[in-house]
């Protein structure tokens, strides 16, 4: 893909969305019984996402493609193991980032892979595409407790405690609504898949982001992040992406994988879903935290999709 090519590209709905959402935060943030309303409405939204991720999966499918057990198993290691193991030896950046900024970024490391993107780069770049969406399916399956096992265990610091209601607001907030979808899936599977339902996503999204950003306004977050901050939050996300795409084709050739099968790997081991991980961070933290956790993530989100797009058109023009 040139460079031509990249400008030309249509920008991305769902950050166009959360730029929005941003700008809407800092001119009218959410106050008072507004607030209280719209934070009520949003965890609605949240409900009705994994309701509909319950529905679009088909159990059938995920099981026929967990056979291919080594290469699920590999990126769910790089998901859940060296991404936090990664997080973890960045803790130094505490020091420059400060500390609500480092564990925005230590939370990035723990939420699922992507699946849209992952799947489309995959394919893009002719790899195993079948393998990359059971993966990438897996990777937020299991990530609807890992991750928030993850952060009791690995983010409790300083001011931020995270209790063990955490388990329960997701079993209610996420998990639940997503058993509902697989039980329902064959009267409503069909709607789910529909590209006006699939709007939801980035409506959900969208309102985490502005109830978020408000409550940090409100509370006083954001004067405390300079711009200076965002830029090495830039230079660190382009360094985390090549340096996962790196070492997990690194891997991939070391344990014998074949061509198609690599990239899945890179794809789905090397990204962080931002529709996932902003979802479960309203839920498990809340308040006017939320904005400095998420934005590590909103920043690595849009780094990762220009990367992978340039490497995965170059993939494709290599592809045996």
């Amino acid at each position: 893909m040139t460079l031509k090519n990249l400008l030309a590209r249509r920008p991305d709905p769902l950050i166009m969305l959360i730029i929005v959402a941003v700008i809407l935060a800092i001119l009218l943030p959410a106050r008072g019984d507004f607030a209280e309303g719209f934070s009520l409405a949003t965890k609605i939204a949240i409900a009705l996402l994994f309701f509909l991720y319950g529905a679009r999966l088909s159990p059938t499918e995920a099981l026929q493609g967990l056979k291919h057990w080594k290469l699920h198993s590999t990126i769910l290691g790089f998901t859940y193991l060296v991404f936090p193991l990664l997080g973890l030896a960045l803790y130094p950046l505490t020091y420059v980032l400060g500390q609500e900024l480092y564990l925005g970024l230590l939370f990035m490391c723990l939420v699922p892979s992507t699946v849209q993107s992952s799947v489309a780069f995959t394919s893009l770049a002719r790899g195993n595409v079948a393998g990359a969406i059971v993966s990438a399916s897996a990777s937020n399956i299991a990530g609807i407790l890992l991750t928030p096992l993850l952060v009791m265990l690995l983010m409790r610091n300083g001011d931020l405690v995270i209790s063990g209601s955490a388990f329960l607001d997701i079993s209610i907030q996420l998990l639940l609504p997503f058993l509902i979808g697989q039980l329902l899936r064959r009267w409503v599977g069909g709607i789910a898949k529909n590209k006006l339902t699939k709007n939801v996503d980035r409506l959900s999204i969208g309102m985490v982001v502005y109830s978020a950003f408000s409550a940090g306004i409100v509370d006083g977050v954001w004067s405390r992040i300079g711009i200076w901050q965002l830029v090495v939050l830039v230079i660190l996300s382009l360094l985390i992406v090549e340096f996962m795409l790196w070492f997990s084709g690194f891997v991939s050739n070391k344990l014998g994988f074949s061509y198609g099968d690599r990239v899945a790997v890179q794809f789905c081991g090397s990204k962080k879903s931002l529709a996932t991980g902003v979802p479960m961070a309203a839920v498990i933290f809340g308040g006017g935290a939320v904005g400095a956790i998420i934005l590590p993530l909103m920043v690595f989100h849009q780094v990762q999709l220009m990367i992978c797009a340039a490497r995965a058109a170059k993939w494709a023009r290599q592809a045996p």
